[in-house]
């Protein structure tokens, strides 16, 4: 049986963070599909497409990882990808009870579908998309917190 794992995120944009979970669900899944969460809430720097174009990018050499978008409930993508688990990264003790609740929900709504919680590297437990974009608006120092694209995807949003 082929054992595939959704990595969900809006991923605007992809960090090193980010990039450690995939690399790692990689490492013991058969299949890991990063999918594009399109949240509404939210407005985001990147488009779906962009998203998803810079996931490729710098996923290109992790040769059972692909790269998906979906506007919905997660645990439905999770069904139709055929998926055995979902990862979800933590970084802190404070992301555990958001994730708690929507882990509780996911397993309401579908109980055959695990959700697994990856702890982020110390070195990127302070990162987050949000915290990049807003360094990146004020031409601050980014290297090392994104992949090399999507520094200069930052930078040229930023012109």
């Amino acid at each position: 049986m082929t054992k595939i794992a959704v990595v969900p995120g809006s991923f605007d944009p992809i960090t090193m963070g980010h990039l450690d979970i995939v690399k790692r669900a990689s490492s013991i899944f058969d299949e890991v599909k990063v999918v594009v969460m399109n949240n509404s809430s939210k407005n985001p720097l990147f488009d779906v497409d962009e998203r998803m174009a810079l996931i490729a990018e710098v996923t290109k050499t992790i040769p059972n990882v692909t790269v998906d978008s979906f506007a919905g409930l997660l645990i439905d993508y999770a069904v139709e990808a055929k998926a055995n688990a979902i990862i979800r990264g933590l970084r802190a003790v404070s992301d555990f009870e958001y994730e708690m609740q929507i882990t509780s929900m996911n397993r309401f709504l579908n109980e055959n579908i695990e959700t697994l919680f990856m702890v982020s590297n110390n070195q990127y437990s302070f990162l987050s998309s949000s915290i990049v974009k807003e360094v990146a608006k004020y031409q601050g120092n980014i290297s090392g917190l994104v992949p090399d694209a999507v520094e200069k995807a930052l930078i040229e949003k930023f012109k």
